[in-house]
């Protein structure tokens, strides 16, 4: 049979990272939360647990008929899944229901999903359509307005929420992409060079000048307060010292599971969600984080491989979108958690509780391990 074939080509070794980090996460997320899950007043502290393991059976249901329908199908439905996911974003903003100062968040019975989780596959999906098309074609700065247009239209539809984390790593996966498609290293840096540069002036102008930025003056503080999170360590900063206290008191081999101080006694904020990397830090120490970080770089590791031995360059750029994704959100995350990046929201994958996430991430992972079982032709 040909799915037998099939099967025995899977990429087994990113499948057992996988999983090894899915454990860990239902692991962690179980120590972070069994004391103070909002669960537990029906009884159950290890709700979020159960919750969690639910939606990897789900995305593990959806991952098996992602990755024995050939990827190649995806380019008949660029155009339709491109503007799918244009009105998925609008129907957030009319739709939508607000949370935490964002209109991120669609109800449909008893299940909320994040739409611009789902976009970041369908942005994947349709860019590396876009770019297959102009293969060849981007050597000059006007040759990516194009595709600057493509991003910019649900970028913006994401900023509006607003969901800053999201935008960012639409623009991580456009760069990523670009590169892997042809564009010039020198032209792409420039430009991240000088966006760099621009977005700095214009910070500066803000805050000495009083220049108008398009930005609420408390996302302009969760972006700027790492730098300084002391001169504001009740307010905006506080996330970010519990974070640095939890990962500097685990040591080198922590604390032990379930005896976390900072995690424990919640003193840090949502730490089974955008701080969870800290709750690794405090109970596990040095060594429990390295492991992680370790089976993240075994992923992408693999990713990176499965791009290069890509048998045509749409499967190529697909392998480069994701891995682009996984690596932009491991980064800040961490980066976030350790104080050297600002809290953007953005969680990490496949680790970090959440419905949508957990589902487009897997999701994710699916196309990538179809795009390595299909680098050969495969004869049913």
């Amino acid at each position: 049979m040909g799915y037998k074939r099939l099967i025995k080509k899977l990429d087994y070794t990113l499948i057992i990272t996988v999983i090894l980090v899915l454990i860990f996460s239902l692991i962690i997320i179980s120590s972070a939360t069994h004391v103070t899950s909002t669960s537990g007043e029906q009884g159950d502290p290890y709700g979020y647990v159960t919750k969690q393991l639910i939606w990897i059976i789900m995305g593990i249901a959806v991952a098996i008929p992602i990755i024995l329908v050939h990827y190649e199908v995806y380019l008949k439905y660029t155009r339709f899944l491109y503007i799918f996911n244009l009105i998925m974003l609008v129907s957030v903003l009319i739709l939508g229901y607000t949370a935490m100062g964002a209109q991120r968040w669609i109800a449909i019975g008893p299940f909320i999903f994040q739409p611009s989780e789902f976009s970041k596959i369908i942005i994947i999906i349709t860019f590396a359509a876009f770019l297959t098309e102009r293969e060849g074609r981007l050597k000059r700065f006007r040759d990516l307005i194009p595709c600057f247009l493509f991003i910019g239209v649900p970028m913006l539809l994401t900023l509006i929420q607003p969901d800053l984390g999201t935008s960012l790593v639409f623009m991580a996966i456009m760069f990523g992409m670009l590169l892997a498609a042809g564009a010039r290293p020198a032209l792409i840096l420039s430009i991240v060079g000088g966006g760099i540069v621009l977005i700095s002036v214009w910070l500066w102008a803000h805050f000495n000048l009083g220049l108008w930025i398009p930005l609420e003056e408390y996302q302009l503080t969760r972006l700027t307060i790492f730098v300084d999170p002391w001169k504001d360590w009740q307010g905006a900063g506080y996330h970010m010292i519990q974070s640095q206290i939890a990962i500097g008191s685990g040591g080198l081999l922590g604390r032990g599971l379930f005896n976390g101080s900072q995690s424990q006694l919640n003193f840090l904020p949502i730490q089974h969600t955008d701080f969870i990397f800290s709750v690794v830090g405090e109970e596990l120490g040095f060594i429990g984080a390295a492991g992680l970080l370790l089976m993240f770089f075994i992923i992408v590791y693999r990713g990176l491989r499965i791009a290069s031995e890509a048998k045509d360059t749409f499967g190529t750029l697909l392998a480069v979108g994701i891995v682009s994704k996984l690596t932009f959100h491991i980064l800040v995350n961490v980066g976030m958690t350790a104080g050297i990046m600002p809290v953007t929201g953005v969680p990490l994958p496949l680790f970090s509780y959440g419905g949508s996430s957990m589902l487009t991430n897997l999701m994710a992972l699916a196309i990538l391990l179809n795009v390595y079982v299909h680098r050969q032709k495969l004869m049913f």
